[in-house]
């Protein structure tokens, strides 16, 4: 796929933009840090990047020896030394295994890590101190394979299987590099993936004798994942354990759909479009949603199960198709397309058989309108909000959901 190698490869300009505000945001971090070195890391590191990409992953990495005590202390030694060579940039810290940051620089989102510098994964203090490992793994290995990582990378943004956060239950990139590097190239890996059976064990660097050794030394916590991929730098970790079941069902479907009839529209994210959607049989409901602040993923996992709150209840309308999207960090879409636009005024709720007496006499207190049929109690309940719009409008109003986005556009 050459077209779209083009389209996805960055260039010569964007490559030279990026490493240039990058050595300069490194020169200066540097110029201030005392036992420690910030080094580039993730995609940028590996040279696996896609066009258009504005982010950066850079480690901070404190001196075993002189932090190894400490090294629940490096965030703070690292917030500060940020706070000197930035005064005038706004530095957001994040929560995670420790703590990390978050600035602008010249367009570019630098995201700085703190961790311990290690050589290899067994004296890993805390899981980030292991990532430049992988970097160096990637580069070891991947030599004449970038551009096929570049494809699976963009097939799965595309097709929203990229990410391991909680709200997506993706493949990582990392997972990408890995599985490409396995099987050889982005056409090899997706024939490999319809062959997947539950609990494949994927381990490139054979850390282990076989599939059941691999499952039985990993952590248990770590093996609900549908494939297992054995992180080729720590044998003790599945670097694939926040992929679900769903998002490789659709990688395998998608995979197939591909390898049949090979096409480009496969690596363009379809955005949602209103205008589009208006022209399906049924009834649709399009909110715009404005996001709260804070943690990528913990925004994510809110935007889910509003998401999730909403199809759960307008279930009662019969749905045909829904979906939400997060196109950037301040606007997100969520879309239902409903059989009905109205529900019966009223409902039948089922109660207790009549011969549990204390039961019966508890659900003919809580029910006004109730009858028997066939050895139980029911009750006719009056549907608050029959009609859609309002139905919708009841539901934004609610707690549950009020709390988990900042704004909502009916």
């Amino acid at each position: 796929m050459q077209s779209v190698l083009k389209k996805i490869k960055p260039g010569k300009e964007e490559i030279n933009n990026l490493n240039k505000v990058t050595k300069e945001f490194l020169t200066k971090l540097n110029s201030k840090l005392k036992g420690a070195k910030v080094i580039l890391g993730g995609s940028g590191a590996k040279d696996t990047w896609l066009s258009g990409n504005h982010d950066v992953d850079l480690f901070v990495q404190f001196d075993k020896d002189k932090f190894a005590l400490e090294s629940h202390l490096i965030s703070e030694h690292l917030e500060k030394t940020l706070k000197k060579v930035f005064p005038k940039l706004k530095i957001e810290r994040l929560h995670g295994s420790r703590d990390y940051f978050q600035l602008d620089y010249k367009e570019l989102n630098f995201e700085v890590v703190p961790i311990i510098k290690i050589n290899k994964s067994e004296d890993a203090l805390n899981i980030t101190d292991i990532s430049p490992l992988h970097a160096i793994w990637v580069n070891k290995n991947a030599k004449t394979i970038k551009d096929e990582i570049r494809l699976a990378k963009q097939f799965c943004r595309a097709n929203k299987l990229y990410g391991a956060e909680s709200h997506i239950s993706g493949f990582s990139g990392y997972v990408l590099e890995i599985l490409t590097v396995y099987y050889g190239s982005f056409e090899k890996l997706l024939n490999a993936s319809l062959k997947w059976k539950d609990k494949e064990v994927i381990d490139v660097e054979k850390h282990h004798k076989n599939k059941h050794m691999a499952l039985f030394n990993l952590n248990n916590s770590k093996l609900n994942s549908p494939i297992i991929v054995v992180d080729p730098v720590d044998k003790d970790r599945n670097a694939a354990a926040a992929l679900s079941k769903e998002k490789m069902k659709l990688f395998q479907k998608i995979a197939k759909q591909y390898l049949k009839s090979p096409s480009e529209k496969l690596f363009v994210k379809e955005a949602i479009s209103k205008e589009k959607l208006m022209k399906e049989k049924g009834y649709l409901i399009f909110l715009n949603i404005t996001p709260l602040e804070g943690k990528h993923d913990v925004v994510g996992v809110k935007l889910l199960k509003a998401f999730e709150f909403l199809k759960r209840e307008l279930s009662a309308f019969k749905i045909k198709k829904a979906d939400w999207d997060w196109d950037d960090k301040d606007k997100d879409v969520f879309y239902f397309v409903l059989k009905e636009d109205k529900l019966p005024e009223f409902t039948i709720r089922t109660g207790p058989p009549l011969k549990l007496k204390e039961h019966v006499k508890n659900f003919k207190k809580a029910n006004k309108d109730t009858f028997t049929k066939e050895g139980k109690f029911f009750a006719k309940i009056k549907v608050e909000h029959p009609l859609l719009d309002n139905f919708v409008k009841d539901l934004l109003k609610q707690k549950y959901f009020k709390e988990k986005v900042k704004k909502v556009k009916f």
